[in-house]
């Protein structure tokens, strides 16, 4: 296939997007007000508490199997790269832009997460549903590639609401660490060491069990022998501590959202071949339920990108973040990142890790090309933090995706086609 045919195959999904994003966006002006921000709570708990969870089901159950897992062990891994590699890259960001800290953990989740759920259920169906497509069949191409939309949201879902929320609360805390430290008068600061009883009074670690910042001192310092041995458990015990930290801010409860409850049942369902025999299929007794669920989910889709263009409203009215942070994670997500996509999934096909099958490698390569995950909007709502410039930078981020996705989509169909 031509260049310019595998463009106008990737441009069709992109201006579905577009188009239902715009309306959203309509829908939600003041004129209109029909996704005001009265509505929007509304519609956002349905996507969230049904919708959603009931398109993972029906998408999962229906096309994850033992054998299917075998084969798409590595999605997780790459998922996971994507969230270390941004996370890394925010770094680097912050320490350049010198980004005041309350705007940390925003940048952090903008480049760490992306959209892997709603989108990829966009693209992969659609490119799938193209004459031209690359990747053959397009029924079979359809099946698969919500498979493969389907357990990426998946582990999306379970990433952002351990890695990334964890790392984003971690911030958010010292930001307001740091207001309380600016706003008091009583507390003297007589030491230029942070004192270890900081760590130890955080809102989510236990207290027990915490030496004494004497205790630390002794623990930490290294003779001035130089005894290698010390030195190696000064180091182990300081890296423990820090990793305790980070579990620390883990929320279980947010972990296990109603997403992330629907797709264990999915997997278990898809797997146990007596209970998707009972669900699943022309002769199943239990059929109606499994497309009740499938009716439900089928929602998903246009309610979320509904939200999205309602949501992005609000980043026309402000303008607080500066213009250095936000083409900094545009770069981070849309020219480094992918860049890096390409190297990993080809080293990877290289040594046979990730087979032959193009869609596969199409959909790993896209996981690195996606804009900011809306959830990261729903986490700072949720830690106080930077509400107001997120909405700033999805817009941005979103508008330049409309131009970027189509070029990068045009460019791994190429290269795996």
């Amino acid at each position: 296939m031509g260049f310019l045919d595998l463009f106008i195959v990737a441009l069709m999904p992109t201006l579905e997007i577009l188009l239902i994003t715009a309306i959203g966006l309509f829908l939600a002006t003041e004129r209109i007000n029909l996704l005001g921000a009265n509505a929007r709570p509304y519609l956002n708990n349905l996507v969230f508490y049904v919708f959603t969870p009931s398109n993972l089901f029906s998408k999962l159950a229906d096309t994850i199997t033992l054998e299917s897992l075998v084969t798409l062990w590595f999605m997780p891994v790459n998922v996971l790269l994507t969230f270390i590699i941004g996370s890394a890259l925010a770094w680097i960001l912050i320490r350049i832009t010198r980004a005041p800290q309350h705007l940390q953990s925003l940048i952090i989740g903008s480049c760490a997460a992306g959209n892997l759920g709603t989108l990829l259920l966009i693209i992969l169906p659609a490119v799938c549903d193209e004459d031209n497509s690359p990747f053959g069949d397009s029924s079979v191409c359809s099946t698969y590639g919500e498979a493969y939309a389907a357990l990426s949201m998946a582990l999306g879902e379970v990433f952002l609401w351990t890695y990334v929320y964890a790392i984003m609360r971690l911030s958010a805390n010292k930001a307001t660490k740091e207001i309380d430290t600016n706003d008091s008068t009583i507390q003297d600061i007589t030491s230029e060491e942070t004192p270890y009883s900081e760590i130890c009074t955080e809102a989510l670690l236990p207290s027990r069990g915490c030496p004494t910042s004497e205790e630390y001192t002794e623990q930490v310092e290294v003779p001035s022998t130089g005894c290698e041995e010390k030195a190696k458990v000064s180091f182990l015990e300081k890296a423990k501590l820090h990793l305790k930290k980070l579990y620390g801010y883990i929320d279980l409860k947010k972990l296990f959202a109603p997403s992330t409850i629907s797709a264990i049942i999915a997997f278990t369902v898809g797997i146990v071949s007596p209970i998707r025999k009972l669900l699943i299929g022309d002769d199943a007794p239990l059929r109606a339920i499994y497309s009740s669920v499938s009716l439900i989910g089928e929602a998903a889709i246009p309610c979320m990108t509904l939200l999205i263009g309602a949501n992005l409203l609000r980043g026309l009215k402000r303008s607080e973040v500066g213009p250095s942070i936000v083409l900094g994670i545009i770069a981070i997500r849309y020219i480094i990142s992918p860049l890096l996509g390409i190297v990993i999934v080809k080293a990877a096909n290289h040594f046979g890790v990730v087979g032959s099958d193009s869609l596969y490698q199409f959909t790993l390569m896209l996981q690195y090309a996606l804009p900011p995950a809306m959830t990261v909007g729903t986490i700072s709502q949720l830690l106080k933090t930077g509400e107001s410039e997120c909405s700033v930078i999805m817009l941005w981020t979103y508008v330049v995706a409309s131009f970027s996705l189509t070029i990068w989509s045009t460019f791994f169909m190429w290269l795996v086609a």
